[in-house]
């Protein structure tokens, strides 16, 4: 048994992990325990009940003054230093109580086979950006075109027919068009390319589809009512033909006898798959064709930002352009029951008490898995680096071996570590047990898993992965690692604007800035367009408008700021 520190909550082991339950999640023992207490309720005397409850009135009227309570308001802590009030999340652990998020969700669904799409609200901070009235009438639109040319539908069944024999539908004739996404690499850059799949359904018109992969139906529920978005498993693959868009642009061939195209805008796509970002090749060549179908690993709706025909259509949906995601990700992503299951154990066990909550999203990442990386990053610069930004940031409290001069503090502040390895938990964890804090502030550390490496498409693996996602986007304030997806959802779900740990590269070399704040709560698109479409030559796109600016973490990346 670990001894406590007269000064600590003693920090969870490493072992206290997530328990993957069926999907109602009960437990038979929670049970016993509500039933015992009902029953020891119904035994107490009603006399010492009144005088407590004299004692209580008697003691509020010491504490009131006129109209201000002298009681300590923990929900109102600032976390961080003065000068940051531009992030609501640093001051207010106020949960919200509007389970429609300002009319984003549809109220038809049945709230029991989805506890989280309604109840995810109550746990998460509640956020200052509200989803403009245009954007809620658009989803409404979308809504009732997905249900009417949604799988097994009778416009589905014949547009199916018609790829299957190979005719054409004219567009002006054609009522639904449709958009398939196929999955690309790990959760964090499939949930990121569906919002931006998502999106450019919105702005075409079109239906969104997405191939079911190994545990789509384990980890979300169906985001859109009385329909499926799931592409149906006989889709008949084999009667696609391999006509990409990138190869019909450079050998300028608008085949108008064809009804389906690939589009490749993932990190290794070429110029030519590119040129679907400009105006005159987006237009010209796909519009009217009835399937589209594309594979991407990247968040790359910043570039649609780009396209002076859209730019009508985007300043009316998203008047705060930094907020796509934190839209559009609560519309579309709510965890199945198993998942929420996950997260509403863990975080009611470990997290629902303390007054601060910091998330700490750590990703090492080797050479053989990023573009950006030559060499594997030693774990103790990491950890180095780590702590050198909470402290030059005042995320968390230094230590002391003095005993002396110690501030008596009852302030708590969990500190949620998400790793593939449990060394940076271990670590922290025991920096906080063995030594006291300056300030005498108690911080508790916990870990929900350590999967040791990424299982992409493993189904209980990606269902950790998505519960550890949405506990970090209950934080008040987050860091997260370079060049990760995964640190991406969390933070714009969340609505934060992360601490982001400088690359490995560059923190060599520059020791004195282990962090920097990010520009906004938007995703980064790392593999973007260089060609600007009308002057016809690559060019810096990270300076053509003032809502689309270079990313913290990628030099040549590009992400959606407010303005």
């Amino acid at each position: 048994m670990e001894a406590k520190h007269p000064n600590k909550q003693a920090s969870p082991s490493h072992h206290q992990h997530f328990q993957i339950e069926d999907s109602n999640g009960d437990h038979q023992s929670e049970q016993k325990r509500w039933s015992k207490a009902s029953c020891l309720c119904c035994e107490i005397d009603v006399a010492p009940f009144a005088f407590l409850m004299l004692l209580l009135i008697l003691v509020s009227a010491f504490l009131f003054r006129g109209d201000q309570w002298t009681l300590f308001d923990k929900t109102k802590l600032p976390i961080m230093n003065k000068g940051q009030e531009d992030d609501i999340s640093t001051f207010s652990n106020a949960p919200s109580k509007d389970k429609f998020i300002g009319g984003l969700l549809s109220d038809e669904f049945d709230e029991d086979s989805c506890k989280s799409r309604y109840n995810s609200m109550l746990f998460t901070n509640s956020s200052p950006h509200k989803p403009s009235s245009y954007l809620i009438q658009r989803l409404r639109k979308y809504e009732k075109l997905h249900k009417k040319c949604g799988p097994n539908t009778e416009h589905y069944n014949k547009a199916i027919d018609d790829l299957k024999s190979g005719n054409k539908n004219n567009n002006e004739q054609s009522e639904c068009k449709y958009l398939i996404n196929q999955p690309n690499s790990g959760l964090g850059n499939r949930m990121i390319t569906l919002v931006s799949c998502f999106l450019y359904a919105i702005l075409s018109n079109r239906v969104l589809l997405t191939q079911s992969g190994m545990d789509m139906s384990d980890l979300f529920c169906e985001p859109f009512p009385l329909s499926s978005w799931l592409l149906p498993l006989d889709f008949p693959h084999n009667h696609l033909h391999h006509l990409s868009f990138g190869n019909m642009v450079r050998d300028s061939t608008r085949n108008s006898t064809t009804n389906y195209a690939f589009l490749d805008l993932s990190h290794g796509s070429n110029h030519y798959d590119k040129l679907f970002f400009c105006d005159e090749y987006h237009h010209g060549f796909i519009d009217n064709i009835t399937w589209i179908k594309t594979q991407s690993n990247q968040y790359f709706l910043p570039a649609f930002f780009l396209m002076p025909s859209y730019k009508q259509e985007l300043d009316l949906l998203f008047p705060e352009k930094d907020t796509v995601f934190h839209h559009l990700g609560r519309y579309l992503f709510h965890p199945t029951n198993s998942v929420w299951g996950l997260i509403t154990r863990y975080y009611s066990s470990y997290l629902a008490h303390a007054e601060q909550r910091l998330g700490v999203q750590i990703r090492v990442f080797d050479p053989a898995m990023s573009i950006f990386l030559n060499e594997k990053t030693p774990s103790e610069l990491v950890l180095e680096q780590i702590i050198s930004c909470a402290l030059k940031e005042d995320l968390l409290p230094n230590v002391t071996v003095s005993v002396k001069n110690i501030t008596r503090s009852t302030r708590s502040k969990s500190v949620l570590i998400t790793s593939l390895s449990s060394e940076f938990f271990d670590k922290i964890k025991n920096m906080y047990w063995e030594k006291a804090t300056v300030d005498g502030e108690i911080i508790s550390v916990y870990q929900p898993s350590h999967e040791e490496h990424q299982q992409t498409e493993k189904s209980s693996h990606d269902m950790k992965a998505l519960a550890e996602m949405y506990l970090l986007s209950y934080s008040n304030v987050l860091m997260t690692s370079s060049l990760s997806t995964f640190g991406y959802v969390a933070q714009s779900l969340g609505g934060m604007k992360p601490w982001i740990l400088s690359r490995p590269d560059k923190y060599k070399v520059l020791h004195g800035v282990p962090c920097t704040r990010d520009l906004s709560m938007e995703p980064c698109y790392h593999a973007p367009p260089t060609f600007d479409c009308e002057a016809k030559k690559d060019t810096d796109l990270g300076l053509v408008v003032p809502h689309v600016k270079h990313c913290e973490d990628v030099d040549n990346g590009l992400k959606l700021v407010h303005s």
